[in-house]
């Protein structure tokens, strides 16, 4: 199947690992040019290097938590490729801000870390999305729909991720610029691992998540959530919008006893 991706431009924020860097090594695989923005730059620059011989990958050292890191961020992108045919929104981490043990400091700063940019890079990438009508992907995540406890700050910003997609969807009809978000559940990256690591024994914890998810007792991989980025990114996808798609083997609406 053709993806129709060639020479797109695609800004993957948080791109230099994770699902991030299975999204910018996805859009690699279709000839796309993705643009990796993460605040890692030695991640950025080591994956960037990786794929120098498989094609073209840019590289934004940047730090999204104000709106002029995000501006900057697209303006460094039309500055080196004079386009842009989509953005990814992912760059986040699950900071564990929960009602019990968080403050309202440490709730706020939570949504600067998880949703402003989002919103941010939106603002910023409009102008250039409305000249190719383009594409925007948002990663959510499961806690914005099942709950998870001690993580206020993380599963409302999901949450609103939700929503905006829906908004954005609509507000963006007229140019023809399509919305969705990617929802993923459970996957091995590693933060994930990090945090299996803070259980007394990580490995019954692991063996616990894997029981309780219903396609084939396992994780999904990184390679999954991508290629359902990619997916949507492309010209196949092309009368899909506002929408949520669950990429979890059916973690959140199967029946998990049927595992």
């Amino acid at each position: 199947m053709d993806l129709q991706l060639k020479g797109k431009v695609i800004l993957v924020t948080g791109g230099a690992k994770g699902i991030g860097g299975g999204i910018v090594r996805a859009c690699i695989g279709e000839s796309a040019i993705p643009v990796i923005v993460d605040r890692d730059a030695t991640a950025g620059k080591q994956l960037q290097r990786e794929l120098s011989n498989a094609g073209v990958c840019g590289l934004v050292t940047a730090e999204l938590s104000t709106p002029e890191s995000c501006a900057q961020a697209i303006a460094q992108t039309i500055q080196t490729f004079g386009r842009l045919d989509a953005l990814v929104n992912n760059a986040g981490t699950n900071d564990k801000v929960g009602l019990e043990h968080g403050t309202p400091v440490e709730y706020l700063a939570s949504l600067q870390r998880n949703l402003l940019h989002y919103y941010c890079m939106a603002h910023y990438a409009l102008p250039y999305l409305k000249q190719s009508q383009g594409v925007i992907i948002n990663i959510g995540s499961k806690t914005a729909v099942t709950g998870q406890g001690g993580t206020s700050g993380y599963a409302s910003a999901k949450g609103a991720v939700m929503a905006l997609t829906r908004e954005w969807a609509v507000e963006l009809l007229p140019y023809k610029i399509r919305v969705n978000t990617v929802m993923p559940a459970e996957v091995m990256t590693s933060l994930y691992r990090e945090w299996l690591d803070t259980f007394s024994n990580p490995e019954a914890k692991l063996q616990s998540i894997l029981a309780k998810i219903p396609l084939g007792a396992r994780m999904t991989t990184i390679e999954e959530v991508a290629a359902m980025v990619v997916f949507l990114l492309s010209g196949q996808s092309g009368h899909t919008t506002g929408q949520h798609l669950f990429v979890d083997g059916g973690y959140v609406h199967l029946d998990r006893s049927l595992s």
